[in-house]
């Protein structure tokens, strides 16, 4: 150790057996903190960024406990929700600190990865898929008319154009409608080319759909290609109505739905993002106060427990941290597959690991009340599959209402 250090740890060591005066109480202190009142003695009038760190500090810092966390976590169902129960409390990471943090990642990736997902049976991501087949077989294209007679170099050259509309109604069209048109219709167009016989007449006319379909989007004529319908109407005529309210509240309602029919319309059949990512902006919301309805669902299920209410909010914290961290690790492997598409061997491990945490993930919920609860098998099935039916329609209700405020955002 250098003279400097020892100098600096000495001057450490003398500020710490300094007595000073609680600016709060006034007494006599000796250390960090007040023996009275318990108020530290460092100043809370700092710069701003520290101001901004600490309070990151308070909430993310995991340090070493993050890795006697995280694993019981994912491995050890029950473990970290019955040591926090028990008292044994400082060498885990508190169970609303790791909610917080779990959550705030899960919910960031997943506005990242739900545009890849299936909107109304078209999935968004294909369109990349379909553009570079059509940029490979345009290639070949080019290629063969080095080769072709007058006649072919005409048919090639109507091919090429055909194919680069495709490419360009793929990866310019804003219209979700048309993209998803589009790529059927290049499956369809390019196993037509790969094996002529295997293209039948039903088939064909399935391609001349799609073409027809898709030039009626193109001109506006969305009445038979639309591929969603969606009506928030009640009555056959598509209006909304409720009993128990006024003529004049029930126009409100109807206009305030026919207002949310065009937004989901234009959504579905242009560009979905925006609604995607206002609808995952609530739902950190809607979750946080879905938790403590999960916690009363608990407290009523084991009324005979005699656990106290904040017993069961553990339990829920536990139990939807483990539920996003594996959801998280499902999309991150689901993503990675892309980029190792080439290797069959890597893409199936993935696949298993993938079927492996979705299987994990109720025997674990299952494994957790069991150990937590303490109950028989069979009084323990009976509840898990009560409150697993009733969490689904909470889950449900959470959804529809992040879909309507998300497109009453839009």
């Amino acid at each position: 150790m250098s003279e400097k250090s020892i100098t600096n740890h000495n001057n450490h060591s003398m500020t710490q057996d300094e007595v000073r005066v609680c600016e709060n109480c006034h007494a006599n202190v000796k250390g960090m903190y007040c023996s009275q009142c318990g108020q530290s003695i460092e100043s809370t009038l700092r710069y701003f960024w520290s101001v901004i760190l600490h309070l990151l500090d308070d909430i993310f810092s995991f340090d070493s406990r993050a890795s006697r966390t995280l694993f019981p976590l994912l491995f050890r169902p029950a473990f970290l929700t019955n040591e926090y129960i028990a008292g044994r409390r400082v060498h885990y990471v508190p169970p609303l600190r790791l909610y917080l943090f779990i959550s705030i990642i899960f919910f960031i990736s997943l506005k990242f990865f739900a545009v890849e997902d299936n909107i109304g049976g078209i999935n968004v991501g294909n369109s990349e898929l379909s553009a570079i087949k059509i940029t490979q077989h345009i290639k070949k294209l080019e290629a063969n008319k080095e080769h072709a007679s007058l006649d072919e170099l005409v048919l090639i050259e109507a091919d090429i154009t055909k194919f680069n509309q495709y490419k360009e109604d793929l990866t310019k069209q804003k219209s979700i409608a048309i993209k998803g048109l589009t790529d059927k219709l290049v499956l369809l167009e390019l196993e037509k080319v790969t094996d002529k016989d295997s293209i039948s007449e039903k088939e064909q006319k399935k391609i001349d759909s799609l073409i027809d379909g898709i030039a009626k989007l193109k001109s506006g004529d969305n009445t038979d290609f639309s591929p969603e319908k969606i009506t928030f109407g009640n009555n056959e005529d598509g209006s909304l109505t409720l009993d128990f309210l006024s003529k004049e509240n029930n126009k409100k309602l109807n206009d305030f739905s026919l207002l949310l029919t065009k937004k989901a319309e234009k959504a579905f059949n242009e560009d979905p993002e925006p609604l995607i990512n206002e609808a995952i902006e609530k739902l950190p919301q809607l979750m946080f106060i879905l938790l403590p309805l999960f916690a009363a669902l608990l407290k009523i299920m084991f009324i005979f427990s005699k656990r106290l209410y904040l017993e069961h909010l553990t339990v829920a914290l536990h139990s939807h941290s483990f539920i996003f961290f594996s959801i998280l690790l499902v999309e991150i492997i689901g993503f990675a597959k892309q980029y190792t598409s080439t290797d069959q061997l890597v893409n199936d491990i993935a696949g298993f690991l993938e079927v492996i945490i979705v299987i994990w993930i109720p025997i674990y919920l299952f494994i957790m009340q069991k150990r937590i609860y303490k109950q028989g098998m069979f009084l323990t099935t009976i509840k898990y599959s009560l409150i697993g039916l009733s969490y689904m329609l909470m889950i449900s209700i959470t959804g529809t209402i992040a879909f309507i405020w998300g497109l009453a955002s839009t």
